[in-house]
């Protein structure tokens, strides 16, 4: 019966050739990006799960709270005495390690580099990660002063010389001796250090240092993973932290009244595979995955193959009248009704099978341009070629059987004597025609709803890149700040000065475009008198010098400017910006001016308020900020130069010459401002262009349905068609005539899917804090390119039937 079923199956695919084009290329496309899309999905869920001892592995982050409760900042980092108190307090952690990230200049003889991947770990990182050595040991992994390098580290820095006993010089403080190489992490690993340096190169003083390890409590930039048995549950440890934390930390908040440090602080735990997807802290190793976005994404890959699907279901029970009497005379001559439906599932299954290798073609072909648009690495390894195949196998055999499954049971169930008689044999074909109507409705709400989703991201984009931030970003060249640079500066200055292409240089600790963690907390307020009240505000503090604000062309609301970087600006005075003024509960910003203010151990005056400006990207609000000139050069980290944009090439040389007059030892890397502003919203644009591919893919199946439906009237109703044009119908009469009734549908997938696509889109956008309004005339333009491509689509088949000689539609007759 199989061979039988197989047989016909295969000889009614290629005797209705077009219907069998159409869902061919249908299901090809929906199944090729469902493969898409679960490559996507299956890399995402992949990552650390490579390691063997990855479902043990939990992160710990730390949670900053204002006075009040409310979170004030949480970061994926600790402070550095909290890896070896932990491993010390609790026996149930197995292990614990830490690692730093910093920038390093790192010189090879004449050869410079700067590398951003530059990790300092303890022995634990080798313990608790898989990290497979190519050359070398990490037998010396605890002596201070050695480094491990990734292969392509090792090859970028040494070629293919043996790079095992070199020596890297750090920074122009210290030697490093590379003792081994290991395999690059791969691509699923939510972060990827290219050097590994010894932790205990940091009890040297110009480094770290042995008591800043132990004592310093406020730079959380150390990553610290736990080792915990397997099956225990991190909760169990998370609810013992408040009291570790009362207990280590009594001394750091005693100034704080009665509040404990487990009032202020606390310390969360994540599983490591975790991570890349549910992780969005204020602080990560590298920027993280959303699972948000997989569900996006998987959705709309579904949504495609639905439509696909749903065509299939449409031209089988469309053409229901040309198969009647094959079904009639089957059933006649003893064909039981499952044998039909078994027939009709094996038409679906071995078209869905066709389809499944012709999409498998299609997404190894696709597999780059993804990558290119999703801005990922998605590969299918020999070792993973047989569960792709198996998962492709799956989905077609699923897709067959659900395309498959409502013409089966609509054809299997016509009525053989009305068949045979001349009728459908059908006594449901209303019911038949309303479900079809009901699909196609439902293919083109999904095509608007992802039409009116895209214009709803690009609208907001081109928002978020248009609206003013309260500063001028342009022509802006940003370089690193080294401490060598501190005592040197004002000559610095001056050369880079000398030539007419810079305008201007400042000094910051945070550039603009980057996150706002650093804070002394909230401050001491004057508020009657001389009393210093406190206050509930957290404010984020950066530190400037004097040319900042007239660089970046931010306006002042009150008060002065910093007239310069000494003298009584440098300790005695403050700059706050409006939010801030506004939290503090001040009547304006003039009033602001002259009051005494306590923060981060310095008391002095407020002698200006800047206007608010959008320091981070535009996800976030304008937090309440303190700027003031540093006693110490050191707590600069960057340097924004001011260049002629009309002379960019001439301004970047100059910079270049400038710099390495001055610092040789590291290496001249610079960056555009605007371009790291741009960066902010790479997943947002990324999302768009996946919504555009998407849409158009959705238009164009739904569009081939419609294509073949329109085909199944114009044949139906082609004497229909003959008798109108005997009786002196126009072209445009029948165009129109045929066309109304796919229009109307079109029309009704708008009502449905305008509410629809508005609830979706506002959840998107609930996620910036400066968005758009969703507006009429993105539902408007979104119906009206349906409708003229649902229009164009039918009328392609009615003009050619209204032009086609009524003789011959009426010789039967």
């Amino acid at each position: 019966m199989f061979k039988i079923n197989l047989t016909l199956a295969l000889r009614n695919l290629l005797k209705y050739k077009g219907f069998s084009f159409i869902n061919l290329f249908g299901l090809s496309i929906g199944l090729s990006c469902c493969l898409l899309i679960g490559i996507y999905i299956a890399n995402e869920l992949s990552f650390d799960r490579y390691h063997a001892k990855a479902e043990r592995i939990w992160r710990v982050s730390r949670e900053f709270r204002n006075k009040d409760g409310t979170m004030q900042l949480h970061l994926g980092h600790l402070a550095p005495p909290f890896g070896p108190l932990l491993k010390n307090e609790f026996s149930v952690i197995e292990d614990a390690t830490r690692m730093l990230q910093t920038n390093a200049s790192l010189r090879r003889g004449d050869q410079l580099f700067l590398e951003e991947e530059f990790f300092f770990a303890e022995p634990g990182t080798f313990r608790m990660f898989d990290i497979p050595l190519v050359q070398g040991s990490i037998a010396s992994i605890d002596e201070p002063y050695t480094v491990l390098l990734s292969e392509r580290s090792a090859k970028k820095i040494f070629g293919d010389q043996d790079p095992v006993n070199q020596v890297l010089r750090a920074n122009d403080l210290l030697d490093l001796k590379v003792t081994g190489v290991y395999k690059d992490f791969p691509y699923n690993s939510h972060f990827h250090p290219d050097f590994l340096a010894s932790f205990a190169t940091m009890r040297d003083t110009n480094i770290y240092g042995q008591q800043q390890l132990e004592t310093n409590w406020g730079n959380n930039s150390f990553s610290t993973f736990l080792l915990l048995p397997e099956g225990y549950e991190g909760s169990k440890l998370e609810a013992q932290f408040p009291a570790f934390l009362d207990k280590v930390m009594a001394s750091v908040y005693s100034g704080n009244g009665m509040l404990k440090p487990s009032d202020m602080t606390s310390l969360h735990l994540m599983p490591l595979t975790d991570i890349h997807l549910k992780s969005h802290l204020d602080s990560e190793l590298e920027e993280n995955g959303d699972l948000r976005r997989v569900y996006i994404f998987a959705a709309i890959a579904l949504f495609v193959l639905l439509i696909a699907c749903v065509n299939y279901m449409n031209l089988s029970t469309a053409r229901s009248a040309t198969r009647a009497k094959e079904i009639g005379i089957r059933k006649v001559v003893g064909a039981y009704r499952r044998e039909i439906i078994g027939q009709f599932l094996s038409e679906a299954v071995l078209l869905s099978l066709s389809a499944v290798i012709l999409a498998c073609l299609l997404t190894f072909l696709m597999l780059p341009a993804v990558n290119k648009l999703l801005g990922q690495e998605l590969t299918v390894s020999y070792g993973q070629a047989g569960t792709f195949a198996l998962a492709a196998g799956a989905l077609a055999l699923a897709t067959g059987l659900l395309a498959g499954a409502y013409p089966a049971f609509f054809l299997s169930g016509l009525r053989p004597l009305k068949i045979i008689r001349g009728g459908t044999g059908n006594e449901q074909s209303g019911s038949g025609i309303n479900l079809r109507k009901i699909l196609v409705v439902s293919q083109f709400s999904i095509s608007l709803i992802l039409i009116i989703a895209t214009l709803v991201v690009f609208t907001q984009l081109k928002f978020m890149q248009s609206k003013s931030l309260g500063l001028n970003k342009d022509q802006v060249v940003t370089l690193n700040f080294y401490n060598p640079l501190a005592s040197k500066y004002d000559a610095f200055y001056n050369e880079l000065l000398s030539s007419s292409v810079i305008k201007n240089a400042t000094r910051s600790s945070r550039l603009p475009s980057g996150r706002l963690l650093d804070s002394f907390g909230s401050a001491q307020l004057q508020m009657n008198g001389d009393t210093l009240e406190p206050t509930q505000v957290d404010l984020k503090m950066v530190t400037i010098d004097h040319r900042f604000f007239p660089l970046y062309d931010i306006g002042m609301a009150a008060g002065r400017n910093y007239q310069s970087d000494q003298g009584m600006d440098r300790r005695s005075s403050f700059i706050l910006n409006e939010a801030a003024i506004r939290n503090l509960r001040i009547p304006s910003s003039e009033e602001a001016i002259g009051k005494r203010i306590n923060y981060g151990n310095r008391d002095a005056q407020i002698v200006g308020v800047v206007k608010d400006f959008n320091f981070e990207s535009l996800h976030q609000d304008i937090l309440p900020m303190i700027f003031f000139v540093p006693s110490d050069s050191t707590f600069f980290n960057f340097i924004s130069i001011k260049i002629d944009g009309a002379r960019t090439t001439e301004a970047l040389a100059h910079i270049q010459a400038t710099w390495q007059k001055f610092l040789p030892e590291f290496p001249y890397d610079y960056s555009f401002l605007d371009e790291q502003y741009g960066q902010l919203y790479e997943a947002e644009q990324r999302q768009g262009r996946v919504f555009i591919a998407f849409a158009l893919i959705a238009i164009v199946v739904a569009c081939l349905g419609l294509f073949g439906l329109a085909s199944f009237t114009v044949e139906r109703r082609h004497k229909e068609i003959g008798i109108r044009k005997v009786l002196g119908a126009s072209v445009t009469g029948i165009t129109g005539l045929l066309a109304k009734d796919f229009l109307k549908l079109v029309l009704v997938a708008i009502v449905i899917a305008s509410p629809v696509a508005y609830w979706v889109m506002g959840k998107w956008l609930a996620d910036f804090a400066y968005r758009i309004n969703i507006s009429w005339w993105m539902f408007v333009l979104a119906g009206i390119l349906a409708l003229a491509i649902a229009f164009l689509t039918v009328s392609f088949q009615s003009v050619k039937a209204a032009l086609m000689n009524p003789v011959r539609s009426l010789r039967s007759e």
